[in-house]
């Protein structure tokens, strides 16, 4: 996948650089985490990490190598409850239930059916007054420099609180970044609580 290399020299270049901070979308979804979490799509484990060290349990998941050696090399030095996994997030179907499901960045990198799978497996797999926190690109988006052409999906505006009907909506954000080449990025994060 052309992504996943994308993010895999990204990633690389990050660690030299010593960039960990958290990015907007993941500093506005800490807050809601706690207890059992799922991290989809973790990149370097940099909300994974922040959140076990406020007392989450994490799972992080990653299709790069780079990032889940990254990930669990501190968890050890840390001792972070935290545990992360490279796994083929274009086929990796949810195994458990949780507290927080997280897919920051991630579920625009698929075709829309595969999106779309995989938001419904999130939906099913958040525990009664859990949370889902997922942030993707929207339609509008003209920067497509890490997204492959016939395997990816722009979400349509509310697109993705739409999938939380029933739910309560706790954050609904978007988010207008330039991108280099006069190019927008337009995102939508949505942090919804499952009611019992």
């Amino acid at each position: 996948m052309k992504s996943v290399d994308f993010f895999e020299q990204q990633f690389r270049e990050q660690i030299v650089k010593g960039d960990f901070s958290l990015n907007p979308f993941e500093e506005a979804v800490l807050p809601y985490l706690s207890g059992g979490v799922l991290d989809l799509g973790c990149g370097l484990g940099n909300l994974a990490i922040a959140a076990s060290r406020k007392g989450c349990a994490v799972s992080a998941l990653d299709g790069s190598r780079t990032a889940v050696d990254r990930v669990n090399e501190a968890a050890n030095r840390l001792g972070l409850p935290l545990a992360a996994y490279q796994v083929d997030l274009s086929t990796y179907a949810i195994d458990g239930d949780y507290d927080g499901i997280v897919a920051i960045g991630l579920l625009m990198f698929f075709p829309k059916e595969r999106a779309h799978v995989l938001l419904d497996d999130i939906v099913r797999h958040v525990k009664p007054g859990g949370i889902a926190a997922i942030n993707v690109l929207t339609e509008g988006t003209s920067f497509v420099g890490a997204l492959e052409p016939d395997n990816h999906y722009l979400f349509g505006e509310n697109e993705l609180a739409d999938a939380f009907k029933g739910w309560e909506i706790l954050v609904s954000r978007h988010d207008e970044l330039h991108a280099p080449e006069d190019t927008v990025k337009k995102f939508h994060t949505v942090v919804a609580k499952r009611l019992a």
